[in-house]
């Protein structure tokens, strides 16, 4: 299946390191429990590109932005549905002054956090929440466009109709951790299922992040790469499961841990690797160094 000429280009390359968590760094920073990240970005722009920086400085090739609950349903619910626009043109600057030539800038697109099944809401509000953020996004100056942690494929689909508009290459990224080989998403949906349906929609590359430790990851990534025609796949698997202390969770994974999974994660057909929750600027310098030295003779 035909991709992106810059998603071909970087595929070629050998494997591309993306970077790790952002909500976890944003917290390390002094971001509240049930504080809205996306606002930072407005608020706190400096801490923000600080974290994007760090993983530039980790090495990662291509770095994420701080949007991922920034579509207007999300919004609405600190108040600030009506500023999309300008927190999504911001977080990709921010990103993009970040990486300053060094890294790619692909743009985080979360879910809505609403159902379709129980009506909360209609396809065309989605598609149309969708649409408007993506266009942000480019506006900003991002490279490409990651549609993140989806647990609902026709959500998922909505969303890379809504992205592809802007022509920029497109990665969506399912979150597989339920049932009980946690090789499902959520709504039920297999590796194999969401690739046709990834892959059918027109996502350049897919994937999947979140939902479970990097030791699940393994065999989920190789039934994509089986199932994906032909398309790259895109690996953020978080480090470990969360402990909860002191009313925070804590990942207790080490980052040589981590990316000792690196060499089966590129063996079952990963092209782009990074984090998810519970990651860091030193998990992402692990991973460098065993991609590195995967690809020497």
């Amino acid at each position: 299946m035909k991709t992106h000429p810059l998603i071909e280009k970087l595929a070629g390359q050998g494997t591309v390191l993306t970077d790790g968590a952002w909500g976890t760094q944003l917290q390390a920073r002094g971001l509240a429990p049930g504080e809205t990240p996306d606002l930072w970005n407005l608020t706190h722009p400096d801490k923000v590109a600080e974290v994007a920086r760090a993983y530039v400085e980790a090495g990662s090739q291509i770095i994420l932005t701080n949007t991922f609950g920034g579509n207007r349903l999300r919004l609405a619910e600190a108040g600030a549905a009506g500023r999309v626009r300008e927190i999504n043109e911001t977080g990709a600057r921010l990103s993009r002054e970040a990486a300053a030539g060094r890294a790619l800038v692909f743009a985080s697109i979360g879910p809505s956090g609403k159902m379709l099944l129980t009506g909360e809401v209609t396809e065309v509000e989605l598609q149309a929440a969708f649409f408007e953020q993506a266009e942000a996004l480019a506006r900003g100056g991002a490279d490409g466009l990651v549609i993140e942690t989806m647990a609902d494929l026709t959500e998922a689909c909505l969303a890379i109709d809504a992205a592809k508009t802007t022509g920029l290459p497109v990665v969506a990224s399912m979150v597989f951790d339920s049932g009980k080989d946690k090789d499902r998403t959520m709504m039920g949906t297999t590796p194999e299922q969401a690739a046709a349906g990834l892959a059918a929609a027109g996502a350049d590359v897919i994937g999947a992040n979140c939902g479970q430790g990097i030791a699940g990851f393994v065999p989920i990534c190789a039934r994509l790469k089986a199932a994906a025609a032909g398309l790259p796949i895109w690996i953020k698997a978080n480090a470990g499961l969360p402990e909860m202390r002191d009313g925070k969770a804590t990942y207790a994974m080490t980052a040589a841990e981590f990316s000792s999974f690196v060499p089966a994660l590129v063996r079952a057909g990963a092209n782009f690797i990074g984090g998810c929750c519970g990651t860091s600027p030193e998990f992402i310098r692990a991973v460098r160094q065993k991609i590195d030295s995967a690809s020497r003779p």
